[in-house]
């Protein structure tokens, strides 16, 4: 079925296909199953000109960091 039963989301959705992203970033997984590009799962922090101020990448997809990580990493750009 549709992910969207028919109801247009108020978000943009975008895709990478052809892993163009993930690729650019370094993020593709190279033990994803063949035929579906994974990223390895990515957090950044980017001021507002456009300077990479944090980042986070891991390969277990289980390991993220926490809200509050990145909430001190946005409270400090101020």
């Amino acid at each position: 079925g549709q992910a969207t039963d028919g109801v247009a989301p108020d978000f943009i959705m975008l895709s990478d296909p052809d892993h163009a992203v993930i690729d650019r970033y370094g993020l593709f997984n190279e033990d994803a199953p063949p035929n579906r590009p994974l990223p390895h799962p990515a957090t950044d922090v980017i001021d507002k000109e456009g300077v990479v101020r944090y980042r986070f990448v891991e390969t277990d997809y289980r390991v993220r960091p926490t809200n509050q990580d990145i909430l001190a990493v946005l409270e400090a750009l101020d």
